[in-house]
């Protein structure tokens, strides 16, 4: 996805631009096959003048606040969001490949009411709700 349809996405949020920091670690999610750590991000942008781990940092937070982002937390890496409600919900699940380390977003209305009615049950208000299936991509698989 090309950096000007994610400011058109961001826009649609009600949100304000990205700031360039913003904008450069979208574009790198962008561009990338999989979901990608921090200091991956950093090595990749030390040539656009990004040289700290909290410029880094202080975008992702900034993206995952705004659900442009998500952070996986078993891989301690983050993707990109290719959901156009999840800035508006918060919700999402993961099929991540052990092998090959993509990591597809899935979204299911079922799933999401199942999650939903656990929580009521435990009197527990999310904020966000992240799912992660571990196994093969079928490319992997096969």
């Amino acid at each position: 996805m090309p950096a000007i349809v994610l400011k058109t996405a961001w826009n649609t949020r009600e949100q304000r631009m990205p700031g360039r920091n913003q904008q450069l670690v979208l574009d790198a999610l962008t561009r990338s096959e999989r979901p990608m750590g921090a200091y991956e991000l950093l090595g990749l942008l030390r040539q656009e003048g990004l040289r700290s781990p909290l410029q880094i940092y202080r975008a992702l937070d900034r993206l995952v606040e705004q659900g442009l982002v998500h952070r996986i937390e078993s891989l301690s890496a983050f993707a990109l969001c290719v959901h156009s409600e999840c800035g508006t919900h918060g919700r999402a699940a993961f099929a991540i490949c052990a092998n090959c380390g993509r990591a597809s977003e899935v979204h299911d209305p079922a799933l999401e009411r199942v999650l939903r009615r656990i929580a009521r049950r435990q009197g527990f208000q999310t904020n966000s709700t992240t799912v992660e299936l571990s196994g093969l991509c079928e490319a992997c698989a096969h």
